[in-house]
């Protein structure tokens, strides 16, 4: 059957590229990245980058005022400095004055256009008007100061080359929070030009120029040879030709598209070909050594459960989970270690702290102390909450996706075991997003992968002000100490102390348990070894203005 389907899989890719002998020929000299994204792109609009399939690319194509290395520590991009006020409240960016939009029609003379600073209050203002809908207004329209310093808004173009940002009180994250690809700078007549279609017709300041996007075919991104940015040897960035976007959905035909050599590089375990190129440690099969290099590092992801606490749902008012002893006996019930053991071929580590990862600064397994696997625990929890053994208590229903059916059934199998019966709805991943965005399932698998690096990011999930919809507290959990203890951590200037209050709004999770932490994920990448410089950061952020193929190695 996989060889049927990947005979298919290369007529396909035969016709979408044209791959004659001829042309192969002619652009054998080019150096083309070519990499896949199973769930496909949506938009190339900054402001509706949500998705990682959407970032990764945006990215290629877009500048902000800073970015993060992949030690994410914030680094000057168009801004090539700035200052802080003493108060915390004030950040004045002054920009570069050699950063181009890519060449357009609407620009005069057809080039590219200089970026001022007026460009980043069109685009910011952009962000927060209700008219775009963006999803990044949720990060900022709560932290700017809209007095009359600000002039009312927020943030101003002080002149062509300073841009200054107002905030309400101190946020400490708030550089890091300006590496999103929400805040890449757009130009106000390349938008004004294409309206909503400016999402498959993208003009930015990036490595790359859009070149071509079939949806579900392809997308094509050029290289930039007007680019700003240059490496340590003064060599101008990037140094590929080009950027290839496949959207092979079937991961296993991907996998051995990869193999052949399609593909320069595989991101992710998504799809059964785990077992065929790692052990259940997490090392490369010996076959492969010699043929595939694997890039790993603690990914800012943490992988969970999600319980609707909310009671004022009717819907959900009587449901079992409604119970805290019910939700703490479900945390108990299943095995975690032995979940990413043999379920994920130890890519990844066990939950067994709270809910922000393994990576983070405020990150402490000895003083946040989650769920062991205890399932005498589990059953006491039961009889607590009035279901002996399990009896009397109703079915739970989670609902997940085919992506992770896997892992939910070792979690259903073992929970079984403890009396706690339950039943998977498997939903594509667009339809699964949308029920949970609309609170419409009780119990669900989901995923919170850093936006920015900082456990405010992750704890902000559960703030009160931020219920879904049009927030990202999917599990509707409602804490008034939390609240308060949260809105002093983030401005708390001082880090040791801020993350002592992180520390104490985790342990606040573990005990209400409106989650059920699984594991904290591994970043994994597999490329051919005549790929390097890629890089790998705990974001899982692609960046390939730095990408170099070593053309003295033949790959096999």
């Amino acid at each position: 059957m996989i060889m049927r389907r990947t005979g298919l899989l290369l007529v396909l890719l035969w016709l979408l590229f044209g791959c004659s002998a001829e042309k192969k020929h002619k652009h054998s000299d080019k150096f083309i990245f070519t990499y896949n994204e199973p769930a496909g792109i949506t938009s190339l609009d900054p402001a509706f980058c949500s998705s990682l399939e959407n970032i990764r690319a945006v990215n290629q194509i877009f500048n902000g005022l800073v970015q993060m290395n992949d030690e994410l520590r914030v680094q000057p991009c168009i801004a090539k400095s700035w200052e802080i006020s003493e108060d915390g409240r004030v950040y004045t960016f002054h920009l570069r004055n050699d950063v181009y939009f890519h060449d357009h029609e609407m620009f005069p003379n057809g080039k590219g256009r200089k970026v001022n600073a007026q460009d980043f209050f069109y685009s910011f203002f952009r962000i927060i008007d209700p008219k775009t809908a963006s999803t990044g207004a949720q990060w900022i329209v709560k932290l700017l100061d809209d007095s009359e310093e600000s002039d009312g808004i927020g943030f101003k173009a002080e002149n062509d080359s300073t841009f200054k940002v107002f905030l309400k009180s101190p946020f400490s994250p708030f550089l890091g929070m300006l590496t999103m690809q929400y805040f890449s700078v757009v130009p106000n007549e390349i938008i004004e030009h294409y309206g909503s279609d400016f999402r498959r017709n993208p003009i930015g300041t990036g490595p790359f120029v859009f070149k071509e996007w079939v949806e579900g075919g392809k997308l094509i991104m050029l290289k930039n040879p007007n680019y700003f940015e240059s490496d340590v040897n003064g060599n101008k960035l990037p140094y590929a030709d080009a950027v290839n976007v496949l959207f092979i959905k079937d991961e296993e035909i991907a996998f051995h598209e990869f193999l052949k050599g399609g593909l320069d590089m595989l991101n992710g375990l998504n799809g059964e070909y785990r077992n065929q190129i790692l052990d259940k440690q997490g090392n490369l099969l010996e076959e492969y050594k010699d043929k595939i290099t694997l890039l790993s590092i603690p990914y800012l992801n943490t992988e969970y459960l999600g319980f609707m606490v909310d009671k004022d749902i009717e819907e959900f008012k009587d449901n079992p989970i409604q119970i805290k002893q019910v939700r703490q006996a479900i945390n108990y019930g299943f095995d975690r270690a032995s979940m990413v053991k043999y379920m994920r071929n130890s890519m990844g580590t066990p939950a067994l702290s709270g809910f922000v990862p393994k990576g983070m600064p405020s990150y402490d397994e000895e003083k946040v102390i989650g769920y062991k696997y205890d399932p005498e625990k589990a059953k006491q929890l039961l009889a607590e909450a009035g279901f002996p053994n399990g009896k009397g208590l109703p079915v739970i229903k989670l609902s997940t996706t085919g992506q992770y059916l896997d892992l939910c059934e070792f979690i259903q199998s073992q929970l079984n075991d403890v009396g706690i019966k339950i039943e998977l709805d498997v939903n594509p991943p667009a339809i699964h997003k949308e029920l949970v965005a609309k609170s419409q399932v009780s119990f669900f698998r989901k995923s919170w992968i850093a936006d920015y690096p900082s456990a405010e990011n992750y704890l902000s999930l559960f703030y009160s002000k931020n219920f879904s919809p049009k927030g990202s507290n999917y599990t509707h959990f409602k804490s008034y100490k939390y609240d308060v203890m949260l809105e002093s951590a983030i401005k708390e200037q001082n880090d040791s102390a801020r993350y002592e209050m992180y520390k104490e709004l985790d342990k606040i999770l573990i005990e209400e348990a409106p989650i059920v932490p699984l594991y904290y994920d591994q970043v994994v990448r597999f490329t051919k070894k005549n790929i390097y410089d890629l890089g790998v950061n705990p974001t899982n952020l692609l960046t390939l203005k730095y990408v170099k193929r070593d053309t003295s190695l033949e790959v096999q």
